[in-house]
């Protein structure tokens, strides 16, 4: 498992590259996590750091919760996660971690709740095309139809395609590539939506799975370099049509064979 930091959804908008080309972008404001625990294989048999973000009241905490957080001499943390690591040794307790961690990272997973739609139908939720608006249909033009059982096994499985609460679920969106990184106001600047609305908590974490992706900015310089290229070359002036004569053979010299030696 990567390591992640914890940071909160602000909204949506659009960052222009020197070219000229606008990316939409999701800015999340990212606060600084710090190391509460280390956790070694001598204590439950795996390495792993615990690490708490944000900031709550000491009057919305149990009292189990009070005494860690006093126990550590720190202030009270809303979220709690932890990470499992190769190198213990590299971590300390006390330690902050910032936006310093996708310092040499282009892509990241973000995981945040969806938003919550409420009871929804078939159609709305599942995109079921629902039954024929025509003579003898009624009452029942949006419903979703059978569910497919008889007598044996006597029961709907679950998991069966049905209407019922849409949204309000955790989600992870991968490969989402970071645009900008701005460590003095600790935001940080992704290409497209994330799931959640406005002020959501999310958790980004470096890419799990190792793509071979090009980025945007390359993309762009790539495409600026050819375009140069193509420019430079319609600069060039043709030759002249006295010089091009001069390189073709005379017309009494048609039928002549043509030395190599003689050419040089």
């Amino acid at each position: 498992m990567t390591i992640g930091l914890m940071g909160k959804k602000i909204g949506m908008t659009r960052e222009f590259f020197d070219s000229g080309v606008s990316v939409p972008v999701t800015v999340i404001s990212v606060e600084k996590g710090r190391i509460l625990d280390v956790i070694t294989k001598d204590k439950r048999g795996y390495d792993a750091i615990r690490v708490g973000f944000g900031k709550i009241k000491n009057s919305k905490l149990t009292n189990q919760m009070k005494g860690v957080f006093a126990k550590k001499s720190t202030e009270a943390k809303r979220f709690l996660k932890e990470f499992r690591v190769s190198n213990i040794s590299d971590y300390k307790e006390g330690n902050e971690i910032g936006l310093e961690l996708f310092k040499d990272h282009k892509f990241v997973d973000v995981t945040s709740k969806t938003i919550g739609k409420g009871f929804a139908g078939s159609m709305k939720r599942h995109n079921f095309s629902g039954l024929r608006a025509s003579h003898g249909v009624s009452v029942s033009h949006r419903a979703h139809g059978s569910t497919g059982q008889n007598q044996d096994p006597g029961k709907v499985f679950k998991g069966k395609k049905m209407a019922g609460h849409m949204g309000d679920k955790v989600r992870t969106i991968q490969n989402l590539e970071i645009i900008k990184s701005d460590l003095e106001n600790n935001l940080i600047f992704i290409k497209g939506s994330i799931p959640g609305s406005k002020n959501t908590f999310v958790l980004i974490k470096k890419n799990s799975k190792n793509i071979k992706r090009v980025s945007t900015s390359e993309k762009l310089s790539k495409i600026q370099s050819e375009s140069a290229k193509v420019k430079s070359d319609k600069k060039k002036k043709p030759e002249s049509k006295t010089e091009a004569k001069k390189d073709l053979p005379k017309k009494e010299d048609k039928g002549k064979k043509w030395d190599k030696k003689s050419l040089v």
